[in-house]
């Protein structure tokens, strides 16, 4: 079943990380040079994959709590400012888009559609990835997880953007790849689509049962 209905979509809104680009390398630099500097055990890029993909403070939490065993929150709070502070700085030195990004983003503009990114991670990095990648011409705006006091899975981010567009519910499709994602579009009332490769957390995303799930979006060109 192919609930992509590309025709009767304009707006298309995209998640970032394990979406539209692959990040993991990036933030697993950026966290060991974080535990480096508070003298805090190293983790590997196999298990940063795991805990990326619900948000910055999260990843922290996870990372501390199998670090320690438990998370102190002024420990955590330490960690996540230093990380933010390390990681914004440099947030695209390995990260690439994924294979068929380009391609569907090409075809988007071509047709019209508005396009917006809407992620977790907060607007600064967002935008300089997609400006480092030359990829910041194709979205109309990239909102991040601190413009509004809520994120995903809070469907207010994606209500924003249709009414901001002034587009309808049908109109709009959520292109993403974590339970976040399917939820915060569920949420809204939005038709979403994800992609297998993505971060959620380690789990499985036909957990959540997504609308549909492709492993690269020029399938639903075709």
């Amino acid at each position: 079943m192919n609930i992509a209905h590309l025709d009767q979509r304009q707006l298309i809104l995209f998640d970032l990380d394990g979406t539209l680009v692959d990040s993991a390398f990036d933030l697993y630099r950026a966290m060991n040079l974080s535990l480096t500097e508070l003298n805090l055990p190293l983790v590997t890029e196999e298990q940063v994959r795991v805990w990326i993909g619900k948000g910055t403070s999260l990843f922290c939490h996870s990372v501390l709590q199998h670090i320690t065993g438990q998370v102190d929150p002024a420990q955590h709070q330490l960690l996540l400012d230093t990380f933010l502070r390390i990681y914004n700085a440099d947030p695209c030195v390995d990260t690439r888009p994924f294979d068929g990004i380009i391609e569907f983003l090409d075809w988007g503009k071509a047709q019209g559609k508005t396009l917006v990114c809407v992620t977790n991670k907060p607007e600064q990095p967002a935008r300089k990835i997609l400006e480092i990648l030359g990829m910041s011409h194709y979205f109309a705006d990239v909102i991040g997880g601190d413009r509004f006091e809520v994120r995903k899975p809070d469907p207010k981010p994606l209500l924003h953007c249709v009414e901001y567009f002034k587009v309808t519910l049908e109109q709009t499709l959520m292109v993403g790849d974590s339970s976040n994602d399917v939820e915060a579009a569920r949420r809204a009332g939005i038709d979403c689509i994800v992609v297998s490769y993505g971060y959620n957390h380690g789990e499985d995303i036909k957990l959540c049962q997504p609308q549909q799930v492709v492993d690269n979006l020029i399938v639903l060109l075709n």
